[in-house]
Formats: C-alpha cells, sequence, structure tokens
C-alpha cells in the first residue's frame, strides 16, 4: 500500500494520531524508531526528507543538444588531427588549344564566370588516393554507331587534340553516355572530363558525371556533377554550371564515392547536337 508520501507501509497512521511502532518497524522505508515526543505529522516529513534522495537539476533541452554538438564537434576535430595527410591529384593537361575568334558565341544562361585564366583548383586526395584508375578500362555507350573514333579513345591516355584531331570519339546527337568499366568497386577521389576543346571553342550542355555499382545506373547512383538547370536530361535538375572546353577539362571532385562504374552524360553543345569525347580520366586510392 502506497502511503501519502509515496512511502509504502505508513497509510493507516492516522496524521497526528498515535504512533504505530509495529507498522514503523515493518515499513521497508524507515530507518530507526523515532524518538518519543514527536508528533506524526512531522514523522512523515522527516521520513520523506531522510529517504528521498535529490534529484540533480533538469538540463533544457536546448543546452542538452548545444552539449551533444559540442561534443561531438570535439571528436570530429580529434579525428582530424588523425587524418591521412592530403595530396593534390596530378592531373595531365595536353595543349591549349587556340580558338579563331576567341570566346564569341558562347553565350549560355547557366555558363560559369569568367575565371579570367586562372586554373581549377586543385583536388584533394589522402595520400595513395591519387592514382589513375581508368586507364585502359573498357569503354561503353548509349550509342552503338559513334560518328568520329572509336570508344577505346575515352581511357587511351591520348588528351592532344590541338595537336591531333583523331583522338576525340564523336557520338550522334542528342542525349548520350559512355560508360568506364572499373573492373571493380573503386574508391574514387577525382574523375576530369575533356569534351572537345578544339580547334572550336564548346560549351556542352546537361554534362552529369555519375557513380554507380549497377551498370544499368538504376540503383545506388551518386551524381558527382550535373549542369542540367531544367532538368531536360531527366535525370535531375543540377545546381552545376556550364563551362567553355578548355584544355583543363572539368575536374570534378568525388569525395571517395565507391563504384564500379563511371557514366559521362551530355546533350550536345552550342555549336552542333553531337556528343565528342577526348578523354575521360578517373582517380582514386590505388592497390585495388
Amino acid at each position: 500500500m502506497t502511503g501519502l508520501y509515496g512511502c509504502k507501509g505508513v497509510l493507516h497512521m492516522p496524521v497526528g494520531g498515535p504512533r504505530d511502532e509495529r507498522a514503523l518497524q515493518k515499513s521497508p522505508v524507515s530507518p530507526a524508531p523515532f524518538p518519543k515526543g514527536i508528533p506524526v505529522g512531522r514523522e512523515f516529513a522527516l521520513l520523506r526528507r531522510a529517504h528521498t534522495t535529490p534529484r540533480p537539476p533538469r538540463v533544457p533541452r536546448q543546452t542538452a543538444a548545444a552539449m551533444c554538438r559540442l561534443a561531438l564537434a570535439i571528436m570530429l576535430l580529434s579525428g582530424s588531427a588523425m587524418a591521412e595527410e592530403l595530396v593534390p591529384i596530378q592531373i595531365g593537361l595536353p595543349a591549349p588549344a587556340k580558338w579563331p575568334g576567341g570566346t564569341a558565341g558562347t553565350e549560355s544562361p547557366n555558363l560559369e564566370p569568367p575565371r579570367d585564366g586562372k586554373p581549377y583548383p586543385p583536388i584533394l586526395a589522402p595520400k595513395g588516393c591519387d592514382a589513375l584508375l581508368s586507364r585502359g578500362c573498357k569503354v561503353t555507350s548509349s550509342d552503338p554507331s559513334p560518328l568520329v573514333g572509336d570508344l577505346s579513345f575515352v581511357t587511351d591516355g591520348k588528351k592532344e587534340e590541338a595537336v591531333n584531331e583523331d583522338v576525340r570519339l564523336v557520338l550522334h546527337g542528342g542525349l548520350q553516355w559512355v560508360q568506364i568499366d572499373l573492373g571493380a568497386q573503386q574508391e574514387i577521389y577525382a574523375v576530369c572530363v575533356w569534351h572537345s576543346f578544339s580547334p572550336r571553342i564548346r560549351v556542352y550542355h546537361d554534362v552529369i558525371v555519375q557513380v554507380s555499382d549497377d551498370p544499368d545506373f538504376f540503383e545506388n547512383v551518386a551524381t558527382l556533377f550535373n549542369n542540367d538547370h531544367d532538368n531536360s536530361a531527366k535525370l535531375g535538375t543540377g545546381k552545376d554550371f556550364e563551362y567553355i572546353e578548355t584544355h583543363e577539362g572539368r575536374p570534378i571532385p568525388a569525395n571517395g564515392v565507391k563504384g564500379r562504374y563511371v557514366r559521362c552524360v551530355s546533350n550536345g553543345n552550342i555549336r552542333d547536337e553531337s556528343n565528342a569525347y577526348v578523354q575521360v580520366e578517373v582517380f582514386g586510392r590505388g592497390g585495388q
């Protein structure tokens, strides 16, 4: 039986009435017989005070959440201190192109701001994760009969389009893709794509780069780059900018995403509807 103050075995004692010594001795919470002459009402108060453990002060939810965030930040900083050494991925560049007429005719509603000759910032990766994984890998495409070149051109290492135009693969117009099979799941840190950058200046549309372990790209697809600002390719609206093709290609960070297949999508360019590729390079953790 629960008493008035939550103590068992005490309710039958009337407040202010004679004390029942036997009841107190049977009570599981009675520490010792009370001194004689103390009123029963005070006995209850003393009993409650003696057997009530003070509760710690309640921490507001906002304060508790802030403490959790602080603990997480400390853990992340500690992990960063022990993180692997980062190194810039070295991407070999071909000779630059010389466009007749400069950049005239490259207007686009989604064109990246001018870089004024500045190179793209280097992509950093943990030491040992800057190996070239794609050289000589098998290439497939949505276009079974390319207009120019062979699918193997995409991973053969030849990028000197400004010197030799025979290094480019040209696919038919419309939405097309090329896909690289890395042979096994890899930890990828960068992809660099060279579309045709010579002899005429070009801006390609709906450039999308994705990674997956599914060769059909139906499941577990990671999108690394997407400049399809109006979702015309029906692969999702992208937040990246279109860009003028140069000998730098377009270096794209991958941040260690894992996958076996790398797919590059495009949908024509400002000059014509064709889709040309000079090279695609994939960098990641070596020795796999």
